[in-house]
């Protein structure tokens, strides 16, 4: 279960960031599963039974942030990784494992429209 109810950030070029978003998040069974107007332009919240991860349009922050996503298994991380890059991802990290973290860490790293770095990790053992 996860400690944080729902993260959101936002984008300069929502267009960009809800395609590339809708393609990296896909392998991990993660889609948008709301959008709706704000003040700001558009909001959308992403995940696999409720939205957990918003992303909207809207002054980029100043600063790059890390999230990690949740992958069911190793396969999801490099179906994620595959994905993102084909969506306009910067590689940051091909998917492996990250003994440093845990034995059973495998991630993977991409930079998304904005320069945040997005993971997907799977903790279980191979």
């Amino acid at each position: 279960m996860s400690i944080i109810d729902h993260l959101g950030l936002p984008y300069g070029n929502y267009s960009a960031a809800r395609a590339f978003f809708d393609a990296a998040l896909a392998p991990l069974g993660i889609s948008c599963l709301s959008e709706f107007p704000i003040p700001s332009g558009t909001i959308a919240g992403y995940g696999r039974d409720k939205p957990e991860f918003w992303m909207h349009s809207g002054k980029p922050v100043g600063q790059t942030l890390h999230i990690a996503f949740v992958a069911r298994s190793r396969a999801e991380v490099d179906a994620f990784h595959a994905a993102a890059l084909a969506a306009g991802g910067t590689d940051n990290g091909a998917p492996g494992i990250r003994e440093i973290y845990h034995p059973d860490y495998y991630g993977a790293f991409v930079l998304d429209p904005d320069g945040h770095n997005i993971e997907a990790v799977c903790r279980a053992p191979a």
